[in-house]
């Protein structure tokens, strides 16, 4: 979701200014390429030797024309039977990002070494091997999107029939990453694998239109993975504002607000048990705030005082400030506001992170403290990973975040079943509903961080209870919730848990 004031400040796509490609930079490329090399990893005590395809994957239309270029790291553990082994497609969001997040700093056999709620220290950066890479449980497959990475629209200039309008917007992204799917799947003779999709941030939206039309061209998945979930625009943190009169946006990013004031220690008489205050919040949240907001004006200055007093007490937000903002505060605002006093702020991606106020008279937060901490190791790292390890893309330019995506990215959606696209409020529920009625076989699992106010993971809890399908496919969807932010893989604690609950979804749903 794409806040106004930044307008190509991503979901995922941090704040990262990366060069553009440069024209000259490759050569064009009309067919796929690839580099292999072997490599070991440890986990769980035992070592895995994968083998590491580092490439670029062609997407053609319908005359067999070269569009677009997808660049992608698979891992496959070596001596398995394919036919057995599953494999899983991974992919960061924004729109507009590559997937160097979750490559570097989740599941590769490689990780960078990152500040947890502190900022990283300057170079030299530390890659080290990862105990926590899911080559135990899958292979895997880290996709670029087209733009991102070194991948790019294929037009007449670079030998292709490509255009940029045919790849960014929510449903032609959903065909280039089925097109990618399907051609990876047939060129590495993968089509009786056990098929897995990971997607995080704006992933989890394509993950939804990609199941649906991987389902509609008969390819069924055995699970979806979803990550820092937003599949209901409508529900986003950063400007429900600019939609009055629907209030549920503010009811569902209140247990996150509350689980970024426990942590900084500005709950008045804060209890001792987060997860008990957290469901208290839920609680209220759903019941006695909600309730006030749908009443409008006809609330009472008494009872607006009354809820202002108590959003306080979860929040840490003075009570005046809640009555001012009429109780609708946003998340930028609450990020302004929390350490308001210190002359710090707290982050968007993960509200334990702080750093240092840029505008302590602005109303609203001016940049992300986490994103200005992990941004530069993983992309250093990675440029040097790539080149020195895998032995691709020398001479060419990696393209972490695509940030003109955000102005001009086609948010229009055209959901199953409805006659023409809808222009507004992307939402693609019925996308998944519609994935899991016409494959009851296939499992979702929703995971979420506490201090996540970019996609807060309320919001994702009510967006999975009310997916339009029938109540018996909810028994489907298993939860996992994180003492972290959005990229829940920051903290090790957690990328632990992570590893373990996504192995166990793995194992038990291709069986």
């Amino acid at each position: 979701m794409i806040r106004p004031s930044t307008a190509g400040a991503l979901l995922l796509g941090l704040a990262l200014g990366a060069p553009a490609l440069a024209d000259d930079a490759k050569p064009a490329a009309v067919s796929d390429q690839q580099s292999a090399t072997q490599g070991s990893v440890t986990v769980g005590g035992k070592s895995i030797a994968y083998t590491a395809t580092a490439g670029l994957l062609v997407l053609k239309n319908g005359k067999d024309e070269p569009t677009a270029e997808m660049s992608y790291v698979a891992y496959t553990a070596n001596g398995k039977d394919p036919a057995t082994r599953p494999v899983m497609f991974i992919y960061n969001g924004g729109p507009g990002s590559s997937t160097i997040w979750l490559h570097m700093a989740s599941f590769g056999p490689r990780r960078a070494v990152v500040g947890d709620a502190a900022h990283t220290a300057s170079p030299s950066y530390q890659l080290v091997d990862n105990p926590y890479c899911l080559l135990d449980a899958t292979d895997l497959v880290f996709v670029d999107a087209p733009g991102t990475g070194f991948g790019k629209i294929l037009d007449k200039d670079a030998g292709g029939k490509g255009d940029p309008k045919d790849f960014y917007g929510v449903d032609q992204d959903g065909k280039a990453f089925t097109q990618f799917v399907e051609r990876f799947l047939t060129k590495n003779g993968r089509w009786n694998s056990p098929r897995y999709l990971f997607g995080e941030s704006y992933g989890t939206p394509r993950s939804a239109v990609l199941a649906n039309d991987l389902v509609n061209d008969s390819v069924d998945l055995n699970g979806v993975i979803l990550l820092s979930a937003i599949l209901n625009f409508d529900l986003n943190a950063d400007f429900p504002n600019v939609n009055p009169g629907v209030d549920v946006p503010y009811a569902v990013m209140l247990p996150t607000y509350a689980a970024g004031a426990f942590y900084h220690h500005k709950v008045p008489n804060q209890p001792a048990d987060m997860q008990a205050f957290l469901h208290e919040v839920e609680g209220f949240a759903m019941g006695d705030y909600l309730s006030a907001l749908n009443k409008g004006s006809e609330l009472s200055e008494g009872d607006k005082q009354k809820i202002a007093e108590r959003l306080a007490a979860y929040t840490g937000v003075p009570a005046s400030y809640w009555v001012k903002a009429d109780l609708r505060v946003t998340g930028p605002q609450f990020e302004q506001q929390l350490l308001n006093g210190s002359d710090e702020v707290a982050g968007r991606f993960d509200t334990r992170y702080a750093g240092p106020v840029l505008d302590p008279l602005s109303e609203t937060a001016n940049y992300d403290p986490q994103s200005a901490s992990i941004g530069s190791p993983i992309v250093s790292l990675f440029n040097d990973y790539m080149r020195k390890e895998l032995k691709f893309g020398q001479d060419w330019t990696y393209l972490p975040v695509n940030g003109d995506l955000g102005n001009t990215w086609d948010f229009k959606h055209q959901q199953p079943g409805t006659p023409f696209p809808i222009p507004f409020g992307t939402n693609v529920m019925p996308d998944l509903a519609a994935a899991m009625i016409q494959n009851p076989n296939m499992k979702v699992m929703l995971n979420a961080g506490y201090y996540d106010l970019a996609t807060p993971y309320y919001s994702a809890v009510y967006v999975m209870h009310h997916l339009p399908m029938p109540d018996k496919l909810q028994g489907n969807i298993s939860y996992a919730f994180y003492p972290a932010g959005h990229m829940v893989y920051v903290n090790v604690d957690a990328l632990k848990s992570l590893h373990d609950n996504v192995a166990k979804f793995i194992e038990s749903s291709h069986k």
